[in-house]
């Protein structure tokens, strides 16, 4: 049997993943996904994450939710 591969873009790093997760309506990688939790409010990376996390309210194109 063919597997099939599912792709969706990352809403942080927007590149093609497979793996991730959905938070409310954003999917977020594996790797962003670790990479923001083992960022420090201190360190530059932290406020990017900020403001890519602050639009997920906004209507996503990342994210089909026909999935």
């Amino acid at each position: 049997m063919n597997s099939i591969e599912m792709k969706t873009r990352c809403g942080i790093c927007e590149e093609e993943k497979e793996e991730g997760i959905v938070l409310y309506r954003l999917f977020i990688c594996d790797e962003c996904e670790k990479n923001m939790i083992h960022t420090e409010p201190r360190e530059e990376k932290y406020n990017y994450y900020l403001q890519k996390l602050k639009n997920m309210n906004q209507e996503n194109q990342f994210y089909d939710q026909s999935m």
